[in-house]
Parts: C-alpha cells; structure tokens; sequence
C-alpha cells in the first residue's frame, strides 16, 4: 500500500512540474509589448473617468489571437492581485478587444495614483502572466481642485529699452508704424519647506506661452507651451513632477510669460476675414498650482497670488509673428534663485480671464528636436552676411556673439533666396499679410561672449541674414533649431526609386515643420489651422506619426470654433458651424463643404486608423447638425451651391490667374460631401440612429444621381467620359461615385486628359492631387501615376524638387521665371498625396468593418519602375511590416501581422493559383487552417511572418 501511494506521489509531482513547465511555456510565448492607458504609457493627468487600456502582444507561431482578458486596478501597488484589486476586477472577459477597453470599476480620483495590469487567454485557451505593474495618474478634473490658486498678470508695465517697438506694415499700407504689443512678464516666490517630501506636482495653465522656473533651473523641456486654443471656452494646463528638484528650506520659483497667440495684439486685427474686435484674449496671464505631500502624511498646496513678485525683464518685445527682441542691457540676474534680491520688485496682479474650462494637455508638447549648421556662408548684395542651414524649417535660431554694448545683432529669417541668388527674398515671411516681417533681435550687453535663443516665437526659415556681428558666421556663432511638437515618427517608407523616397522625406518635413499644438498651413504668414489644408493630409500623417490625441484635442478646436449660423435656404433655422480656421480669433468665413467636411473626416480617419469610437461618439451631435447644415444649401438639381475649391493647381492666383482651377469649387466639394454621407450613414449606425442612418442612405443615393447627371460629360471626339476636371474624375473614382458601366471610359478619360491634353501633367490642386496617383493605380494606371509624378518639367513634384525646395511650396508655379518664390514654402496640404506610398505601393490600408486595423487589407500597386518596396505602419495591435521585391513577374513579400489582427491578401484567379506562402503551394498550406482562409480569391491570414510568392498580374 505504502509503494502505491509513494507512486502515486511521485505522478502527482511529476504531473505539477509538468504543468508549471507548459504553463511558463504558454507564458512565455505570449509576451506583452505595450501596455498603454489613453494610448500612453504610465501616463499623468489623465481626466477621463473612463480610461482606455489597450495592449500588444508578441505571439510565437501563426494566426494567434486573444479570447479573453482580465484587467486589474488597485488604488496601491500592493493591493494589485486578484484577491485585493480595490478600484477594479474584471474577471475573465471574454472578449477579442485588445485595443481601447473602457474601465468600469469604482469612481476614480482627482490627483490619485492607481496601479493596473493585464492577463490574456489566447485562441486555443492558452493565459499568458500578468503583465507588468503599470501605474497613471489623474489630473485635476476639475475647477474646484485648484484650491486657492489665482490668475495674476502684469500689473506694470516699466519698458525702457528704444528696442521695444517693431515696425509694423501690411501689404496695403504706404507706411509702417511702431508697434510694441504686452509686455513679457517675470514672476517669482519662494517656499520655506521644513517636513520632508514624499511627492511633489505642479499643475501650471499659461495664457500665453509660459517657462517654469524652479531654484534656478527650468522645469521640464516644453517650450511654446501649452497649445494654442480658443483659450475662452477651453484652455489647457501642464503637469510635472517635482520631487526631485525642491531643496529642504527655502525654494525659490519662476515663471516667465510672453504673448504667444493668447497675447498676440498686433498681426490680422485689421484683417477683414478676422474678429472685428482684435485677435488678441488680453494680456498675458498664468495659473500655477503646487501640490506637496510630505512623508508624515500631511500636505499643502503653494500657488499663484497677489504675493507674487513682478517685473519686467530682457525681452522686450515678443510677437508669434515678429520674433523676440532680448535686449541684455536689462537682464535680471539669477531671477529665479533662492538669493536673488527682488526688493525692487513690484506686486503681481490677480486677474480675471474669460476661461469656461482648463483641461490637462494629453497632446505631446513642442519641443526643440534638432539643431542644424550652417551649410554655406556668403554675402548679400548689401555686404551682410547670409546663412544657409540647407534645410527649410520652423523653430529659431540661437546665437553666440561676442559684441560691444549696446550692438544691435539683427537676423532676418526667411524661406529663400532670390532667383539669382544674390541676396534673401523674404516673400510670405517679409510681413506682407501680417504686418510683421521675421526678425530676431539681439542687444549685446558687451561683457563677452554672450548666448541667446529666443523664448516666445517660432519662425520658418532656411536663410538667416545677420546684421550687426563684425566676423564671418559659423557653427559657433549661430546654429538653427527645429522647434515643434514633439510627435513620434512611428511608420516608415523606402523603395527602390531615389524620387519617391526624396519626396517621401520631404512631405514629412513639411508635416513636422507644421505641428505647434495644431495642424498648420504654414509655420510664418499665418500659423493657422485651416481646416481644408488639416484633412488633406491627416491621412499621411497617421501613417507616419502618432496623432491619437493630436486630431482629438484638434476636433475640440472645431468644436470650441463653431458658433450659430443661419441656413442658407432656411435663414430661419441656426446650425451650429465652424469658421475656414480653427482655433482663434483669425476665422475667415463659416466653413464652406470642402474645408468644413474635416470636422467629420478627422474623426473618420482616427477612428479607421486607431478603432477607437469615441471620438465618433462624442462628436456626432456636432457632426450630425453640421452635416444639416451642408444639407440646407441643396439646390433644385440636387446639388448642394457651396464649396471653396481645389486650392493651388498648377499656375492658379484667385487674383491674378483664377482660371487655372479648373475644378469648379462646388464640384469638387459636392463630391466630398458625398463621401462624408457615408461616413455618416457609419457613424449614425455605430451611434444607434437608424433614422439618421436611413436619411444619410437616401441622401447619398440622391446626391449621387444628382452628381452624375450634372457633371458627367463625354469628351468630344472620343469615346471617353470624364467630370470636367482630372480633380472631380479622380473624386468620383475615388469616393465611387461613378456608375459601374462607365468606370472603364472615365478611367480612360482621365488617362487621356493626362496624356493627350496636358501632356502627362496633373492640373490638380490640393484636392486632386491627394487622390489621383493612388486612383490611377487601382484602376492599372500605374506607370501614368509615376510618369505624373516623375516627369522634370512642370508641373511635377519632382520639377518642385529639382528647384531647391525641401519642403512643398503653397503654388505651383514656374519658379525659375520669377524674381523670387512668392508665397509660403511649407505647406503641408501637399504632403496629402503621399499616402500613396503606404497604400499603393505599400499596399496596407485598414478595413472600414474592422477599423483600426483589426482586419486590413494587403494589395500592393505599383509602377514598373518600382522593383522593391519596404512599408512599416504602426496600429494599435503592433507594427504592420510589408517587404516586397518584384522580379521578372513574380512579387515576393515578407508581410509581418500583429497578434490578433487579420489581413486580407487580395488576388485575382491566376495570383491565387500561383500563391506559395512559406515555402508552400497554397492549397497544401491551405490544408492546415490555422494559417489562413480563403474569401473569394482573396487569402484572409492570421498573425504571424509570412513569406509569399505568386506571379503578379499585370494590369
């Protein structure tokens, strides 16, 4: 009896060692990568009561996917287990969702830390471990939790400096005048700590752009910060963690403030597409707030008040437009320091601003990213000298000189030279619509050396022309600095093509050059979000960067924008619309179809792109009215009468040459709002609003019998049809628009406008030119898209390239005829094309069922010229990697799928009977399931590195 029960101990034993061994096993072959709340890791100041978990995966084998999950939250880290979680327990969901979850535990917190972590079962029933102990941190939430803190501003304003005002001079205006705008204000105070710290936050809100300061040292590595706004309805704060900076006794803080857009007094107030009342909030204002909690358990809070100190200090004029002037003569000394004698300071003054609402900034902050030297140094034609940095960019310049006292060292910014080269042509950055040409200025205080960078403006620029040094500059004088918010460049494109790999580099400079906190048209003239210029090239942008929260916080910029406007064939009836820019006090008109059609395509694109519905969700009512409102200009055709037009074709001046659109503006914005029907029949389904949803359905099926029967024409002597215009041909192709029967002639009536009438040119503005490489590949006009595109003569991105520019320019024009480029030369509205890249060529685009990449589709179309291409596109599942290489028919591809998505391989016939995937013909790999099926000719794959060979049919 004894022996059997020793043998049955002993198979026990074996039978627990083996368990633990495959259950590490199973643990150890699914491993998490990211462990995200709100799309970030280990995240502060998060205000949602409702957060948002989402995590990767990395899953050894093939179509691997997750069954179920089990989230934990507790309110220490010590409380993190499943018998003790106290915020919330899960229990085993199950559920597919691996992206987005929504919390519904207990109410969270304001100010409190909690801890969470993850567990998932995989398809076969297989758990993974806990992930690791993550922790976020909530914000404020709320008004009432910034206790007794107050505004304060500058109460005096005590200027000096001859350097304080700029000249100030429009395009219409025969003389300057002096301008000097809101003082940039100094502040400071000092705290006695005698306990100990066991943490430390500050939560400050600049209306304006702010510096913090603390014990002489500045606190993080913002600058322009917090983004701009409509700082009346929604203005945002930032958070840090101070801990480790405050000292046991005296700690002195600082925080310097200057105008930023808040401020800005000078630039559009006499324009006439601008607030009749000026574009400027109010002087400069701040709010800070300190919360401290020592190690005995108690706590205090330290903020801004009437104690504060004030003064005025070395910059003396500052303008978002104009530039810095620093005047050193008036420098303070070490004004932040414990030791620093502010007796002669004055009292700072409590102020009331007009904010309805302070959230924290969940955006990434600007940032300076990279440093450049000068590349060629020569002198104007008026013996000064001139620098080169080779690259066009927005941010500033930092000086180091060594001057007399009272040496003026002025540096003119601008975009390009004159055509020979001679000298800077200032062009959109000489002032001529803002009043304020790009200039940065120095006063030497004459004590040696001496280091500047300026504080409060950003400008675009590729030149410096500097006046006032006495030796040649160089790399130790004066360096350029990138300065934008600090995105993270998350996919990646390369080909076997020289030119599309330049353009692909220089459509990203131009999205980078333009990101300060809202999504520009241009980083000098005007700094604005237009909207029109925003979702022309959202859809790049997500392929290369993470803008999760960038279009999110962008969209409540729209919202806080719209205000009541009437119908247009119902006056009586108010719809709530955004203006042409969003935000600020510059707006132009109400937003016409074609620009105001963001406000429901960037929630569109975010939520295809990253499958988080609530941006749909918490958008709609606006989107549903604005959609209304387009609806009320409908004509007795069908046709809605209202559109701007496909801005900047090839030789287009509204002034000067305004036939060059060949597009008829409510063409090109009708077929928009065609697609944006769509959309909205999605988001009125995903919003449960079948009257909504069968509306959009009708009015779509309308709008596109209306359109058809009003634009489509036959091209004389042929046999082809088009829309009037190669823009409206490709919309229509693209949006599908175009009936089934007529898609081969208008294909073929595009190719020939292409061809025959333009002689292998686009005359597309930006409207167009997003769409019609991509159309002419889909509908095997491969080799048409990159002749377009290719071609040296104008108009071509690669004519644009061949003249100098390393960014897209705002016209296309003939460069070489003119004096100088006129107009800006960063606009990033022409980076939109080159999605292409990703979807075409890389051919990775998400499915509209299963957004967010859940399920993607897999179609790489290609030029002849193009033998190899490489696309990395990041979703909230793990990178998407597509390596193929095409060679004497045969396409071979290295397609990398994250764990728990699907692609969607498509195939014709003839593809799918030569498909070999690892090695192996298809239909012996199709034997075992758990690599893939099949949906028609097409290959649906799960997770997993797949090598696939088949002979590519040529279209």
């Amino acid at each position: 009896m004894k022996k059997y029960k020793l043998l049955f101990s002993l198979l026990l034993v074996a039978v627990f060692c083996f368990s633990c061994k495959e259950e590490q096993t199973l643990q150890a072959s699914l491993d998490f990568g990211q462990v995200l709340l709100n799309a970030k890791s280990n995240p502060t100041a998060i205000e949602s009561e409702t957060p948002l978990f989402s995590w990767t995966v990395d899953a050894e084998g093939f179509n691997k996917s997750q069954s179920a999950y089990h989230i934990l939250v507790a309110s220490t880290s010590d409380k993190l287990n499943e018998s003790d979680a106290d915020i919330w327990n899960s229990q085993k969901i199950e559920s597919n969702k691996s992206t987005f979850v929504k919390f519904e535990g207990k109410s969270l917190e304001a100010l409190k830390t909690y801890y969470w972590q993850v567990k998932i079962w995989d398809e076969s029933g297989s758990v993974s471990g806990w992930s690791d102990v993550q922790k976020f941190q909530m914000g404020l939430m709320d008004e009432s939790n910034w206790g007794a803190s107050k505004w304060i501003t500058l109460q005096t304003d005590n200027r000096t400096s001859p350097y304080r005002f700029r000249d100030y001079k429009t395009g219409n205006m025969k003389q300057g005048k002096p301008v000097t705008g809101f003082a940039a204000s100094y502040f400071r105070n000092k705290i006695n700590l005698n306990k100990e710290i066991d943490n430390a936050q500050v939560y400050i809100c600049g209306l304006g752009y702010y510096e913090l300061f603390l014990n002489g040292e500045k606190v993080g590595d913002h600058v322009l910060d917090p983004a701009p706004s409509n700082y009346d309805k929604q203005a945002y704060y930032v958070n840090y963690d101070i801990t480790e900076q405050l000292n046991s006794g005296e700690n002195a803080f600082g925080i310097l403030l200057g105008n930023g857009f808040y401020g800005q007094n000078i630039s559009w107030n006499r324009d006439p597409e601008s607030n009749k009342s000026g574009v400027s909030y109010g002087p400069p204002t701040v709010r800070c707030l300190v919360k401290l909690n020592y190690k005995d358990g108690s706590s205090s809070d330290f903020y801004t008040d009437e104690t504060w100190k004030e003064s005025t200090g070395p910059i003396v004029f500052n303008n978002i437009y104009g530039g810095d002037t620093y005047d050193a003569r008036f420098e303070l000394g070490n004004w932040t320091s414990v030791d620093y004698n502010d007796s002669s300071w004055g009292q700072a003054k409590e102020a009331t601003p007009n904010v309805n609402k302070i959230s924290a900034q969940q955006i990434p902050a600007i940032k300076k990213l990279k440093e450049f030297e000068p590349q060629n140094v020569f002198k104007g034609a008026d013996d000064e000298w001139i620098v080169d940095f080779g690259q066009n960019i927005a941010g500033w310049v930092k000086l180091n000189v060594k001057e007399q006292e009272g040496q003026l060292i002025e540096v003119i910014t601008t975009e390009a030279l004159l055509t020979n080269g001679k000298d800077i042509f200032q062009g959109s950055t000489g002032g001529g619509a803002n009043g304020m040409a790009q200039i940065y200025q120095y006063i030497c205080k004459g004590d040696g050396l001496e280091s500047w960078e300026p504080k409060f403006s950003y400008h675009g620029f590729r030149y410096a022309k500097i006046k006032g040094i006495s030796t040649k500059p160089d790399a130790d004088m004066i360096k350029a600095v990138l300065v934008a918010t600090d995105i993270q460049e998350t996919g990646s494109f390369e080909c076997s093509d020289d030119l599309f790999n330049k353009m692909h580099s220089i459509s990203k400079w131009t999205i980078v050059d333009n990101v300060h906190g809202i999504p520009e048209d241009c980083p000098h003239r005007e700094k604005c979000g237009w909207l029109g210029d925003a979702h022309a090239f959202c859809e790049y942008a997500l392929y290369n960067y993470d803008m999760y929260d960038f279009y999110k916080k962008y969209m409540e910029d729209i919202r806080t924008q719209m205000r009541p406007t009437k119908g247009h064939n119902n006056p009586e009836l108010k719809f709530q619309v955004p203006t042409m820019i969003a935000p600020g006090k510059r707006t132009s008109t109400y937003a016409k179809i074609d620009w105001g059609v963001a406000t429901m395509y960037l929630p569109w694109y975010n939520y295809l792109y990253y499958g988080d519905d609530a941006i749909v969700k918490e958008y709609y009512p606006e989107m549903k009215d604005l959609t209304n409102f387009y609806l009320n200009f409908k004509g007795e055709n069908g046709i809605m009468q209202d559109g701007m037009g496909d801005w900047c074709p090839p030789r287009w001046d509204r002034r000067k040459n305004p036939s060059a659109m060949e597009c008829d503006p409510i063409i090109s914005a009708n077929a928009y709002f065609y697609d944006v029907l769509g959309i909205m029949e999605t988001f009125a389904k995903m919003n449960n609003d079948s009257a909504y949803q069968s509306k959009m359905t009708s009015e779509k099926e309308a709008l596109k019998a209306a359109f058809n029967k009003a634009f489509l024409v036959e091209i004389p002597n042929t046999d082809y049809k088009w829309y009037q215009s190669q823009t409206a041909t490709v919309q229509a192709l693209q949006f599908g628009m175009v009936p089934d029967e007529d898609i081969e002639n208008v294909v073929n009536g595009l190719a020939y406008d292409i061809v025959e009438v333009k002689s292998g040119h686009h005359s597309t503005g930006i409207h167009g030119n997003r769409y019609i490489y991509t159309v002419l590949s889909k509908y095997g006009k491969a080799d048409l898209a990159y002749q377009i595109l290719t071609t040296p003569e104008f108009p071509s991105q690669t004519y644009v390239m061949n003249s100098g520019f390393t960014t897209w320019p705002e016209r296309q024009f003939e460069w070489e005829t003119m004096e100088g480029p006129t107009n800006s030369l960063n606009h990033p509205m022409h980076s939109g094309f080159a999605a292409y890249f990703f979807e075409s060529l890389g051919g990775i685009k998400s499915s509209t069922k299963e957004a967010g990449y859940k399920q993607f589709i897999v179609n790489p179309e290609f030029p002849s010229h193009i033998t190899q291409t490489k696309v990395s596109v990041p979703t909230p599942y793990g990178d998407i990697k597509n390596h193929w290489t095409f060679e004497e028919g045969k396409l071979s591809m290295t397609l990398e799928i994250p764990f728990n998505t699907k692609a969607n391989l498509v195939l014709n016939q003839p593809e799918l009977e030569s498909l070999i995937i690892n090695g192996t013909a298809f239909n012996d790999f199709q034997e075992d399931d758990k690599y893939g099926t099949l949906k028609g000719t097409n290959v649906i794959l799960g997770s997993g590195k797949y090598k696939i060979l088949y002979t590519k049919d040529e279209k």
